[in-house]
């Protein structure tokens, strides 16, 4: 496993910044859930829970995938 150090202003969110990381690598299929979450500091369970919050859908779908169904006449 390789490893990154990264400064971060005293200010940032140590959990949010590792999040975001973790679901950027999660999303491009470097990671897997497990992990994702491990990096990230939370359980497998609140990873799949809350990554969607950081723009990643835990079923593959992309952002313009979800538009199309949107717009969507049923």
């Amino acid at each position: 496993m390789k490893s990154l150090t990264i400064n971060l202003p005293d200010d940032a969110n140590l959990k949010d910044v590792k999040m975001l990381i973790a679901a950027a690598l999660f999303k491009q299929g470097i990671l897997s859930s497990g992990q994702a979450a491990e990096m990230a500091g939370v359980t497998r369970l609140e990873f799949l829970e809350t990554v969607g919050k950081y723009g990643v859908s835990i079923f593959g779908e992309t952002e313009e995938d979800l538009m199309k169904i949107k717009n969507l006449a049923i």
